[in-house]
């Protein structure tokens, strides 16, 4: 395993537009992760009857119509929330251009390093944080391959600041959190057919 330098197209690069569909993207993925299960009762959830606590005139007391009034102690709440998916919908052309615009900066900003290929004798931790070491990434990283390989994923799911991910799955939001995307050459090639214009 060892970092070698790749050449590509100049042109493929997206810099001069999509800043708007990255912010977008990233707003859909994390409203995406919400529970969205906040949940309160309504004053006609509340346990309660329906009988006027006191007449309506003559007690000096303002005029009550029912206990279940969210003025009132123990009462429904007025506007509250209820459980709701917070999911938004975005074309796809427009993760498309999110996705080729935060990869382009990554390649500008040569904050993607490139390796031959992974290969690690044992399924251990050390091996890969080793080689994370060797190459320089010292902060946030992510794991990128065209396919799935177990031996990289496994050494990889114990490194507490490191994701793993296919070329395919990559998404905007881990593209931007990671400050350094470690790919082999058959991941690198598929992230750039996925930008190809």
């Amino acid at each position: 395993m060892k970092k070698i330098e790749v050449v590509f197209d100049q042109s493929q690069l997206t810099l001069d537009k999509g800043a708007q569909a990255v912010k977008d993207a990233v707003t859909a993925i994390r409203n995406a992760l919400r529970a969205g299960t906040a949940s309160t009762k309504s004053k006609g959830e509340v346990a309660g009857s329906n009988k006027k606590p006191w007449k309506q005139k003559g007690t000096g007391n303002a005029r009550a119509g029912f206990r279940q009034s969210p003025v009132w102690r123990g009462g429904g709440v007025a506007h509250g929330p209820h459980p709701r998916s917070y999911e938004q919908k975005l074309n796809k052309k427009v993760w498309a251009l999110a996705f080729a615009r935060a990869f382009s900066d990554k390649l500008a900003a040569g904050d993607v390093i490139v390796v031959d290929e992974f290969q690690f004798e044992a399924p251990k931790t050390k091996l890969m944080a080793k080689l994370l070491k060797e190459l320089g990434v010292d902060r946030t990283a992510c794991i990128v391959q065209k396919d799935v390989d177990d031996t990289v994923l496994l050494v990889t799911s114990n490194l507490p600041r490191v994701d793993y991910s296919t070329a395919q799955a990559l998404d905007v939001y881990t593209v931007l959190a990671s400050r350094k995307l470690v790919c082999d050459k058959a991941g690198f090639d598929a992230l750039m057919a996925r930008i190809a214009k």
